[in-house]
């Protein structure tokens, strides 16, 4: 079936809409990439949502105003890639994270904007919506998800340990080794967010009225400042154990108080080895043998090459290598977490997420009889818009 997964990431950029076409053969998933897009969020809502972050305080009337334009914008979205793709069948959607509730090792809770009865109502179609709020419920973190996609996909491929990173606003990592299974909780993958990854690039890059700063320029003309670095290094998140989650709760605007007398390359400069650092660190925790980066990182050469160069043994690819384009993978996550529940599997050990019903009755297919355990990536010469 024709899933269109929808996700807007901790960066708050817009919304990544992706296209997949989701086939259960056995015990495999077949996800062939059909098209990815991304649309911009209006020009006030976005500016609504980076008001509405912390440590800012945002109000009831603020949060449903944001709610319904965020859905809007979701099923506007949604139209748009229906044109082009009128056989779509189902519909996934992760929203827009606003706030993630974390009390030391435990997420109490987790809030994403973007009401789903516009995009059914809009495109009739079943939508499939609340996914991370259920795995916070069943005493997971909410995120990250990816973990689900990451065990199947890169599982049993050899002996080697692999480590899927994806460079979003906030920075993780999943890591399967040749005994992580998808079917035993047990022996699932472990997967946490590692820290930053271009949130407070993206601050730093708004001092110099640069939505960010995508092509690593500033910081490539920056020296690292070791006494900021070792500062932030000092962060408490870092020394906590797996299962972790965090977000712009923590790494906002606030995070960089006092950095402001320094020249701006030379923060920059300091906040790619930061986040390089600690992703490094944790891959080595783990004994990475190869490193498969996606997000919004990736386009950043100076932060690839930081990430290489500390990465080193571990070899660091993208996930482009392996046929999921780095810029979309979280899109068809989101559209393969939709598949999962609308086909009766569970993930993360619960069927997750709530079901909007689209204009005709729900009519969900009986759950497979044999258990799935893998994913295959159909490469096409492009899925891209």
């Amino acid at each position: 079936m024709k899933v269109l997964g929808l996700i807007s990431g901790t960066s708050m950029d817009g919304i990544d809409a992706a296209v997949a076409d989701l086939r259960l053969t056995g015990d495999t998933i077949e996800l062939t990439p059909l098209r990815a897009d991304a649309f911009p969020y209006p020009p006030h809502v976005h500016a609504d949502l980076l008001a509405a972050l912390p440590p800012r305080d945002c109000t009831a009337a603020k949060l449903c105003q944001l709610d319904t334009r965020v859905g809007q914008a979701f099923a506007d979205a949604a139209a748009q890639t229906l044109a082009q793709h009128p056989d779509l069948e189902l519909v996934a959607s992760l929203g827009q994270t606003i706030y993630h509730w974390v009390e030391g090792d435990r997420c109490e809770g987790t809030l994403q904007l973007g009401q789903p009865a516009w995009i059914a109502e809009v495109t009739g179609l079943p939508t499939v919506a609340d996914i991370r709020a259920r795995d916070v419920a069943r005493g997971g973190h909410g995120a990250p998800l990816a973990a689900i996609l990451d065990a199947l996909w890169l599982g049993g491929r050899d002996d080697r340990t692999w480590v899927a990173l994806n460079i979003g606003g906030i920075a993780n990592i999943t890591v399967v080794t040749p005994d992580t299974s998808f079917l035993a909780p047990s022996h699932g993958p472990v997967a946490y967010d590692t820290g930053p990854g271009n949130a407070l690039l993206d601050l730093v890059a708004r001092r110099v009225g640069l939505h960010q700063d995508e092509d690593g320029e500033l910081a490539a003309d920056g020296t690292v400042q070791r006494d900021l670095l070792d500062l932030l290094l000092r962060e408490p998140y870092y020394a906590r154990p797996a299962p972790k989650s965090t977000g712009k709760e923590l790494f906002h605007v606030g995070y960089l108080d006092g950095t402001e007398h320094r020249l701006v390359e030379d923060v920059m400069a300091t906040l790619v080895e930061l986040t390089a650092i600690t992703v490094a660190d944790a891959c080595r925790k783990h004994g990475a043998d190869v490193v498969v980066a996606s997000g919004g990182g990736v386009r950043n050469p100076t932060l690839m090459r930081a990430l290489r160069r500390h990465l080193e043994p571990a070899e660091l690819c993208v996930s482009d290598d392996f046929g999921l384009p780095s810029d979309a993978k979280e899109g068809y996550l989101t559209a393969l977490l939709g598949f999962l529940t609308w086909q009766g599997v569970p993930a993360n050990g619960r069927l997750l997420g709530s079901v909007t019903p689209g204009r005709g009755p729900l009519r969900p297919p009986p759950p497979p009889e044999v258990p799935v355990s893998k994913l295959r990536v159909v490469e096409v010469p492009d899925a891209s818009g």
